[in-house]
C-alpha cells in the first residue's frame, strides 16, 4: 500500500492540513479553516471561542488554542477532540468539491500527517505516532466513496470552489 504524507500547506497534498485555508460553516457560524473551528471548540462557552474564530491566520488560531490550557473545557481530551475533528473534516471535505475530489483521488493509499512534533494527530518524531488525522481522513474518504457509489447526496453545504 502506498503512503501519502502531508504536513505543510504548500507541499503536495498540503490541502489535507488543518492549516489549509478553506472556509467552513458549522452550526451557522463561519470559520476560516478547520483549524479555526477545532481550536475554537476547546473553549466552547468559556470565553475564548470567538477570539479564536476571528483570528486572521491559522497559526494565530492554533497559538490561542494552545496558550490557555487552564481554560480548555474539561471534557476535551477524553471525549470531545476527536468528535470535533471529525465535524471539521466533514465540513471541509463536503463543502469544497475540489477538496473532496482530491481526497477521493488518493484511492486506498495510507494518509499520514508527517510531523515530528505530534504523536497524537501525526506520525510523530519516530514514525510511531497515532496519526489520528490521517486515520480520520481515511475514514472520511471511505464514507464519501460509499455515498458516491450509492448515489447519495454528499454535497451538503458544498461551495463552488
Amino acid at each position: 500500500m502506498s503512503v501519502i504524507k502531508f504536513y505543510k500547506v504548500g507541499d503536495d497534498f498540503g490541502q489535507f492540513s488543518n492549516f489549509y485555508r478553506a472556509r467552513i460553516t458549522v452550526d451557522q457560524q463561519e470559520f476560516s479553516s478547520s483549524e479555526h473551528y477545532y481550536q475554537s471548540k476547546k473553549f466552547e462557552g468559556l470565553g475564548l471561542e470567538d477570539k479564536v474564530r476571528r483570528a486572521k491566520l491559522c497559526k494565530q488560531a492554533w497559538h490561542i488554542g494552545n496558550s490557555h490550557p487552564e481554560k480548555v473545557r474539561s471534557d476535551w481530551a477524553e471525549m470531545k477532540k476527536d468528535e470535533i475533528m471529525r465535524i471539521a473534516l466533514f465540513a471541509k471535505f463536503t463543502q469544497h468539491k475540489h477538496l473532496r475530489n482530491l481526497l477521493l483521488s488518493t484511492g486506498d493509499a495510507e494518509l499520514a500527517e508527517d510531523t515530528s512534533n505530534d504523536m497524537y494527530w501525526g506520525n510523530g518524531h519516530n514514525g510511531k505516532g497515532l496519526n489520528r488525522l490521517g486515520e480520520m481522513l481515511m475514514e472520511l474518504r471511505f464514507q464519501l466513496r460509499e455515498q458516491k457509489e450509492n448515489g447519495l447526496n454528499i454535497s451538503l453545504g458544498l461551495t463552488k470552489t
